[in-house]
């Protein structure tokens, strides 16, 4: 019954609170509710991401760029793969520009545009709602705190027109003041901790996302310069790789483009593109 007690006489005084005080409150309520959303939102869209990125990676890392541009279909809640599959339409879209042309130094330059504008979304996507918890946290206490000033205020006066300080004619005003100040703390609580525990985790994805890019680019390039080697040589029609095959036009039609399906060439041996930090230099034979 004391619960009920303390329950029932917390929604007396937020009625009995003064205008200034109801919509003080009622701001807060708003700040409140809205930063829970975020806070529930942004969970499960940074454990996604996590769990996307993590397995993309993965497969990036271990097979070609064609089983990674498949695996990126399905995990496209990582800013990493929206990055790969963002860079393969604009393979393509270079590629039907310049097809013939062989200017591999532009697809290059044009994909690298492509992956830093694409980056720089997915991190800002990743910091959408984080502004609000900021604010919440940071302001909601102020704003508690002026809905008890106002309260105050209006107790002051009340003791003036009774004409008397006894608790019994101040105590009720003063309480309903303070009601201002505990919602403005509780929505700033959770606010605040929620902004510093997802900050510390968009840091390590868009990090992550970092390291990708910079490999990727490196990737991508060690793919086309071989192609623009060979064709400068005069004598491209006699480049072949170590099992006789011919070697691909990096603007083909292929259907995911050679760029998906090739593998870079270090020390004669076909090594996943991902595996830059344990191969040597690209060579083309």
């Amino acid at each position: 019954m004391g619960g009920y007690a303390v329950s029932f006489d917390l929604i007396s005084l937020i009625l009995q609170a003064g205008l200034i005080v109801k919509l003080v409150l009622l701001v807060l309520v708003g700040f409140s509710l809205t930063s829970l959303t975020i806070i529930v939102t942004k969970w499960w869209e940074l454990r996604a991401a996590d769990q996307d990125s993590e397995a993309f990676l993965e497969v990036y890392r271990r097979e070609g760029f064609s089983h990674a541009y498949d695996a990126a279909r399905h995990l496209d809640r990582s800013p990493l793969a929206v990055v790969f599959l963002a860079t393969g339409d604009e393979l393509h879209g270079a590629r039907a520009r310049l097809l013939g042309t062989r200017r591999t130094d532009v697809v290059l330059k044009e994909l690298e545009r492509s992956i830093a504008w694409t980056a720089s979304a997915q991190a800002r996507r990743l910091e959408r709602g984080m502004p609000f918890l900021a604010t919440t946290g940071s302001s909601t206490p102020f704003i508690g705190l002026f809905g008890t000033v106002v309260g105050i205020i209006a107790a002051f006066q009340s003791i003036g027109q009774a004409g008397q300080a006894s608790l019994a004619v101040v105590g009720p005003g003063i309480a309903e003041a303070l009601v201002a100040t505990a919602v403005g703390l509780l929505a700033a609580i959770p606010a605040t901790i929620a902004y510093n525990t997802y900050a510390s985790r968009i840091d390590a994805i868009v990090s992550m996302l970092d390291r990708f890019t910079a490999q990727f680019e490196e990737d991508l390039s060690r793919l086309v310069e071989p192609e623009r080697t060979e064709s400068a040589g005069g004598s491209g029609g006699d480049a072949a790789d170590d099992s006789g095959e011919g070697a691909d036009d990096p603007l083909s039609d292929d259907e995911d483009g050679p760029l998906f399906s090739r593998r870079v060439r270090a020390g004669g041996a076909s090594v996943p593109p991902g595996d830059v930090a344990a191969r040597p230099a690209a060579r083309v034979d």
